[in-house]
């Protein structure tokens, strides 16, 4: 049986480190706020394979939309203010309502809309906490590829040659099989 989004939020749930990531996320209050990209896609292949230990995260990365403060140095003031909460993370904050210039998108219009141009299927997932203490999956793809261990392109990186090639060096550079070796990778003419 393939897991479904209930065993998503419960295993994030019984993770208290994850616990302890969305807790220090939540108090700066953010609008529109979720922890996305590898902090779940890893849970989710780490727990498929079956490791016992946790798969080191290059970053956790914390989106949000604010249109009213777009600046690159709102962001690391952020990141300041989470390395105080837990200096020990390797934080990254990120407005998604100036995001779609780094790939020439038109402008997004919520954090999901930024994670549904993320260049991955499996990349494309958020959690956050609220304040009730509910934990909410975001997936604009759903969780299907993520379970599935399978990696392919979102549509905003399938077509267009330009972002096809950035989905390419990605999975390239990234070299995900080397850590979860059950994964398919999808949608790369260089059979990656």
């Amino acid at each position: 049986m393939k897991p479904t989004e209930r065993h998503i939020i419960n295993w994030i749930r019984e993770d208290e480190w994850m616990m302890g990531v969305l807790r220090a996320v939540r108090k700066l209050d953010l609008p529109d706020w979720w922890i996305c990209a590898g902090f779940v896609r890893s849970k989710i292949w780490d727990t498929i394979h079956q490791f016992s230990h946790r798969t080191p995260l290059t970053d956790i990365d914390v989106i949000y939309y604010d249109s009213l403060k777009i600046s690159e140095e709102q962001e690391k003031l952020l990141e300041k203010k989470l390395k105080q909460i837990n200096p020990n993370l390797p934080w990254s904050v990120k407005n998604q309502a100036r995001m779609h210039v780094i790939n020439n998108f038109p402008m997004y219009t919520s954090s999901f809309d930024g994670m549904a141009h993320f260049p991955e299927t499996a990349t494309a997932l958020g959690v956050m906490l609220r304040h009730d203490g509910s934990i909410v999956l975001a997936a604009p793809y759903g969780i299907e590829d993520a379970v599935s261990l399978m990696v392919k392109p979102t549509p905003h990186f399938e077509k267009k040659e330009k972002n096809r090639q950035v989905y390419e060096a990605r999975v390239k550079q990234k070299n995900w099989q080397s850590v979860w070796n059950r994964l398919r990778i999808n949608g790369s003419r260089e059979g990656v």
